[in-house]
């Protein structure tokens, strides 16, 4: 007679085999998932640097938590085209100069880089100016944390071989953690702040041009011409292929999820401390994190200059170092961190101009760093719109992406995004010659 409870030898074997299979298919996909993190991850959250933090920090302290709502359909344009550079990554084995020198000749690819340099310079030297900002607000001079910062980083990335500085950049990337909790300590409006999330503003907003202005700078900081460069490169250079690549898509939208996360804390910090307190301009990021200290309290403000430190240091580490990528593929010239300063001269060399060219710019007494940020991002939406049309006619070649090309359906998308973005482009450019 069986024994209460009795289950048969057989049932339970097949219950342990199909809950250790299933196991099994979860560790593969989560060791699969972990083994190609790095470059959609580190590309979307390397867009929150110092100019970015600026941007939504400015945004908060003006208009309050009426700009949130741009966060979703921010989020979900980045995860679009972030995923077609992962796609043509994967499938082509070439970065994205590469491919565009190659389809569209030399010519148009010197064009485009000569932009594309301009504009990243611009960027690095606002990255040095917020390392400037975010030390002095610890009484850091910059004549020392500019030129130490700047020697740190291209000791890193000269001596390093890729696998140890993609973990550097990984781990940089975690610290971005610091504007969540400053986010929580300043005490928002939580239940005001989720509404204007997911409510679209009314129609009255649009009237009011400073409003429209900063909308779209929201959108401009966060989809960057230099992204769609570097995060090809990367994942070219990480060796990742096609059977590879839904988990290199995942690290694509949870980079893009993350890094978009941190924004809308950071438009919450400010709105919460600067808007509530009639606080509405500020001029650079490191205003916004010393406005923050009596308001939010000292770990707060601690928090929020940290952040800011921790995010010019990690862009003033790849925007340098995406332009050396893009302008060695696009000319034909070895490049890649796992190459040695014999096997690619050019490649290390320019970083090292663009690197120290950026940090002695910053040390310039009386340097217009403002004006000369902010005529970057104008460069950056002259430049983004003719990225996105170049990268759309590339991923739909069937000859070179195979059954790997967009959907219709993708397609719509895309190219919705790209409409979108040179409308709003020609407007901030607009604005930019006429404020």
């Amino acid at each position: 007679m069986r024994p209460s409870g009795y289950i048969p030898r057989q049932l339970t074997d097949k219950g342990q085999g199909t809950g250790m299979a299933s196991w099994r298919r979860w560790r593969t996909s989560i060791l699969l998932f972990l083994a190609v993190l790095g470059p959609g991850f580190i590309t979307a959250n390397v867009d929150n640097d110092a100019g970015g933090i600026l941007t939504y920090s400015q945004a908060g302290a003006q208009y309050g938590y009426t700009l949130l709502w741009t966060m979703i359909p921010i989020t979900l344009a980045l995860i679009v085209v972030q995923e077609m550079c992962a796609r043509m990554g994967v499938v082509t084995g070439k970065g994205l100069s590469d491919l565009i020198r190659e389809e569209f000749g030399l010519r148009m690819t010197f064009f485009m880089m000569i932009l594309l340099v301009v504009v990243n310079f611009g960027n690095v030297v606002a990255e040095f100016s917020g390392i400037a900002g975010s030390m002095q607000l610890f009484h850091i001079s910059k004549f020392v944390s500019v030129p130490v910062c700047a020697f740190l980083v291209w000791i890193l990335v000269v001596k390093g071989d890729y696998k140890s500085v993609e973990k550097v950049f990984l781990i940089a990337s975690v610290f971005y953690i610091a504007y969540i909790a400053a986010g929580v300590l300043s005490g928002p409006d939580w239940h005001l702040a989720l509404v204007e999330t997911v409510k679209l503003p009314d129609r009255g907003v649009w009237r009011d041009k400073l409003y429209v202005y900063m909308t779209i700078g929201i959108i401009g900081t966060t989809i960057s011409p230099w992204m769609q460069f570097y995060l090809q490169s990367s994942i070219v250079e990480k060796g990742i292929t096609v059977r590879q690549y839904k988990a290199s898509r995942l690290d694509v939208i949870v980079g893009s999820f993350f890094t978009d996360l941190v924004a809308w804390f950071i438009v919450v910090a400010c709105a919460a401390t600067l808007y509530t307190h009639g606080i509405r301009s500020i001029a650079d990021p490191a205003d916004a994190a010393g406005a923050m200290k009596p308001l939010a309290g000292q770990y707060a403000f601690i928090l929020f200059a940290a952040g800011l430190f921790n995010a010019s240091l990690f862009a003033a580490s790849i925007l340098p170092l995406s332009t050396a990528y893009t302008v060695c593929e696009g000319l034909g010239l070895e490049s890649g961190l796992d190459k040695s300063f014999r096997e690619a001269r050019f490649f290390y060399w320019f970083y090292t101009l663009l690197l120290a060219g950026g940090a002695a710019i910053v040390l310039i007494p009386n340097f217009p760093l403002v004006r000369f940020s902010i005529l970057s991002q104008v460069l950056n939406g002259v430049l983004l719109p003719i990225v996105l049309i170049f990268m759309l006619r590339l991923i739909n070649k069937h000859e070179l992406m195979g059954k790997h090309t967009n959907s219709r359906l993708f397609n719509a998308v895309a190219w919705l995004t790209t409409v979108i973005v040179v409308a709003l482009s020609a407007v901030m450019v607009w604005n930019g010659l006429h404020p």
